[in-house]
């Protein structure tokens, strides 16, 4: 092996090495988000030698970070817990929700699906719960269930991986309590209820005795779920599978060894440039176009901004970059190729910039709206993040930004943005502009730029209509997916109460995407389609590398994470076997 390699690398032998490489591998998987950790798994659980690149000091990409759902139409866990489900039905509903998209891939992730399900829970240390009452993000459409479809990370005990937890990215810290304590789903109506009910009151005490214990040996809480979890089992997955994984690495460049197979990475670190050479397979899977300007304006359109959601990768290269070296087609020019979710910005302590996802914790709750720059709404608020951002662009000139409003009994129940319910002190929010705060609906306007008049017939007509749980302007809480994210004490609509509790409350939410949907073309197979229309030998695609089965459609929760873990173990296993 060179100098140039890194001190730690472990170099499998081999006596018919091509010439000018400092490192020998049978399968090479650069980033290690849910599609990369899944290939390498598979990879390696086929007997192969594996090396894992990633970029960042820690693995996870955006995956440990996001909510860790799952879509899988059809799956075996459903079924056990009474939730039966079929593949046609599920064909059904995205021949309605993604009616563009190709069916052959398509067809390739719902047909693996429960089979990847089944392979991960005896291969690996991945484990998958249902979510019952998790419902399809078109819920009325033909084929789609009221819940059924939806898996999460069961909890993991971060403990588990020794030293190697400090190897897992941190959840957001504005999802998470007390100095890094996460906490679950089914956590949230217990802190809610706290003081109104013992039983509540004994579960949030068990929480924070758990995790008080956990913080005397680690920086943070150990219990993990959500995102973090998924990526928690993932890498101990690879680590007992025997992957080697280096962070702090850049793969620079491809290169094929002569034949027309891609098997050389150009890589750089702190330590200095090598080669590797792949003799198998190469898997890019490094996160998307999000943070490449150039790329990404091909497929987003203008008035969306720059504004990303995702882990930002740094300088170098990524993986559809290093796709087009070698030949590699790109998704067709679209205005439809991210995913979105309507974002509120903010400067943490110690300077950073940080961007807050409003997916489900607030839009959906009784007694918020939206408004465009002239004061009135412009969207249902309780429709998903996706088809909320949708509406933004297309009414970009009076949306962009648009703002949440709220008032006192709102914000202390359930929280806005980055504020978290049962705040009592709002006073540096409100003192760095990322809360906008007033005594009236009048100054409340002129505070967020707002015509006065306008906001308040807004407000005015909104009461009338909550007061009886009714909102005939947008229909919010007209749909099943909708009432799942309001407030089920609400009655009779989940989703609606008068805004009428001085003080009144304000955020500017702007799109952003939580990836991209445009990528590298693969085929079902995931292997990347060159700009010929073929495959290019040795080199596969998976997670927001690849361009979407979806097509630039969200129709359910879990359909970002869902095809990485379905095309991340189709590559491994291709690249395994060189095919």
């Amino acid at each position: 092996m060179s100098d140039a390699a890194p001190a730690s690398a472990s170099t499998p032998a081999s006596t018919s090495a091509p010439a000018l490489a400092d490192e020998v591998w049978d399968v090479v998987v650069v980033g290690a988000g849910a599609g990369g950790l899944t290939a390498a798994c598979a990879a390696a659980a086929a007997g192969r030698s594996v090396l894992l690149l990633e970029q960042g000091e820690v693995v996870g990409g955006t995956t440990a970070i996001s909510g860790g759902m799952v879509w899988f139409p059809a799956n075996h866990k459903m079924a056990e817990a009474g939730r039966p489900d079929s593949l046609d039905a599920a064909r059904t509903y995205l021949a309605h929700t993604v009616p563009g998209a190709d069916r052959r891939r398509l067809d390739a992730f719902l047909t693996h699906a429960d089979d990847v399900l089944r392979w991960l829970e005896t291969h690996t240390a991945v484990r998958l719960k249902p979510v019952l009452t998790y419902p399809d993000y078109q819920p009325d459409l033909p084929g789609a269930t009221a819940g059924g479809r939806v898996l999460e990370p069961v909890v993991f005990d971060g403990r588990t991986l020794g030293s190697a937890f400090a190897l897992v990215r941190d959840p957001l810290p504005e999802f998470t309590l007390f100095g890094g304590m996460m906490i679950s789903r089914q956590d949230i109506p217990h802190l809610r209820r706290a003081t109104r009910s013992v039983r509540s009151a004994l579960h949030v005490a068990r929480l924070l005795l758990r995790h008080g214990v956990e913080r005397m040996t680690a920086r943070r809480g150990t219990t993990l779920y959500l995102g973090n979890a998924l990526v928690g089992r993932l890498l101990k997955s690879v680590l007992d599978l025997g992957v080697t994984i280096r962070t702090g690495v850049t793969a620079e460049g491809l290169a094929e060894d002569g034949t027309g197979r891609v098997t050389r990475i150009r890589a750089s670190s702190a330590g200095g440039r090598w080669a590797i050479v792949a003799r198998q397979g190469i898997v890019l899977a490094t996160g998307g176009l999000s943070h490449d300007p150039e790329l990404r304006r091909r497929y987003v359109p203008g008035a969306a901004g720059a504004l990303t959601a995702t882990v930002a990768p740094g300088a170098a290269p990524r993986g559809a970059r290093l796709a087009e070296q070698v030949g590699a087609a790109l998704s067709e020019p679209t205005t439809d190729g991210a995913f979105w979710v309507p974002a509120s910005t903010f400067t943490r302590p110690g300077g950073t910039a940080a961007v807050f996802p409003h997916t489900v914790t607030d839009r959906a709750k009784p007694g918020l709206i939206a408004v465009g720059q002239d004061g009135r709404r412009f969207v249902n608020e309780a429709v998903s993040y996706h088809a909320f951002v949708r509406r933004q662009l297309e009414m970009s000139d009076r949306a962009v930004p648009a703002w949440l409003l709220c008032d006192a009994r709102f914000l202390w129940s359930y929280g806005l943005g980055k504020i978290r319910p049962f705040t009592r002190r709002i006073e540096p929010e409100v003192a760095s502009g990322y809360l906008k705060r007033a005594a009236t609906v009048a100054d409340l306007a002129r505070r967020i730029g707002v015509p006065e008049a306008a906001l308040a017939d807004t407000i005015a007509t909104f009461n009338r209509d909550a007061a009886r749980g009714e909102d005939p302007a947008f229909g919010r809480g007209g749909d099943v997916y909708q009432r799942s994210l309001g407030d089920a004490d609400r009655r009779p609509n989940p989703c609606v109460a008068p805004i009428e509790t001085a003080p009144f409350y304000a955020v500017a939410v702007h799109p952003a995407d939580l990836g991209m949907s445009a990528g590298i073309r693969t085929d079902a197979a995931a292997r990347v389609i060159g700009t010929d229309g073929a495959p290019i030998p040795g080199l596969w695609a998976c997670g927001n590398d690849m361009a979407s089965v979806m097509e630039g459609a969200y129709p359910g929760p879990g359909i970002t994470l869902g095809p990485a873990l379905v095309f991340g173990w189709l590559a491994g296993r291709g690249a395994a076997a060189g095919a």
